[in-house]
């Protein structure tokens, strides 16, 4: 069960400022009769047959247990000189397209960096034969019903793919960790895999309401790619209004624009992995 799908603080503040006061006058504007918010609540979400301090309670112990393991799971990325970047979007964005050609791009700047991926996914293990094509090691999580990675599940993948590839020795070893998460704008936000930075990907065919209609993903993102920039001048796609909608939610958010079709954009996707830290607060400005 996801322990959170709820909406984010600027969602509930312009609801709840037409809760009250009916009597404001004609300046005043309320949402349409009928409509129904369950993300308003202390919990921030309505769960059948538990109260709202029960909920909070419930989040509190299992992010609680989630969030121990992924400070583990950092510190055996820092042991093991692993940079780990948590890629999220929903289905069809071009993650796996994204991750293929920036392992051929990296390949060709930096020969020397070690690169590693763990695809996440409910069922099949197609993406990690697609990113295993490259030449590059992936192990497959699948979730089975559940809509996003864990902690646990990271430190159980990566054990599999550094047990014999690294040791106390090799810290100094420059290596990249690519966790590809389920398809899915909501629950993977809140759950913190040990990982570096949260970097979303938003598909320009996928319309530019997307970061105020889901704005826990991008408060929770270092850094948003548009992807498939190719297609703009097909589309109706507002890059503008996109970014005020991104910044409104997260003003420290970075923005890419990128093609992995066309290559257009991709150096400035290379510099931000080469430098994920400085590029992070680099980019935001």
């Amino acid at each position: 069960m996801c322990v959170v799908c709820g909406c984010a603080e600027i969602e509930h503040e312009h609801e709840h400022s037409h809760d009250h006061d009916h009597d404001h006058g004609h300046g005043h504007v309320h949402p349409p009769r009928g409509d129904l918010h369950f993300g308003t609540g202390a919990a921030r979400v309505s769960v059948p047959g538990l109260s709202q301090e029960r909920t909070i309670r419930l989040e509190a112990d299992i992010l609680g247990e989630n969030n121990r393991v992924a400070a583990r799971n950092r510190g055996h990325f820092a042991a093991h000189g692993v940079n780990a970047l948590n890629l999220l979007s929903s289905p069809g964005s071009g993650k796996t397209t994204l991750l293929c050609a920036t392992i051929d791009a990296l390949r060709a700047r930096h020969p020397a960096l070690a690169i590693s991926v763990i695809e996440g996914d409910q069922q099949t293990s197609f993406d990690a034969e697609r990113i295993r094509a490259t030449g590059v090691p992936a192990i497959q999580v699948n979730t089975g019903k559940g809509c996003h990675l864990d902690a646990p599940m990271i430190e159980q993948a990566f054990a599999q793919l550094h047990h014999h590839a690294h040791g106390p020795s090799h810290v100094d070893e420059r290596s990249l960790l690519f966790i590809e998460n389920v398809g899915n704008l909501v629950c993977p936000a809140l759950w913190d895999l040990g990982e570096a930075a949260k970097v979303v990907l938003l598909s320009v065919t996928e319309g530019e309401d997307k970061p105020l209609k889901y704005p826990d993903m991008f408060a929770a993102a270092q850094l948003m790619v548009l992807t498939k920039t190719d297609l703009l001048p097909h589309l109706r796609f507002d890059v503008a209004r996109c970014i005020e909608g991104a910044r409104r939610v997260n003003p420290a958010i970075g923005v890419i624009q990128l093609s992995a079709t066309s290559g257009e954009g991709m150096a400035a996707w290379l510099d931000w992995l080469a430098d994920a830290d400085g590029g992070t607060r680099r980019l935001a400005h």
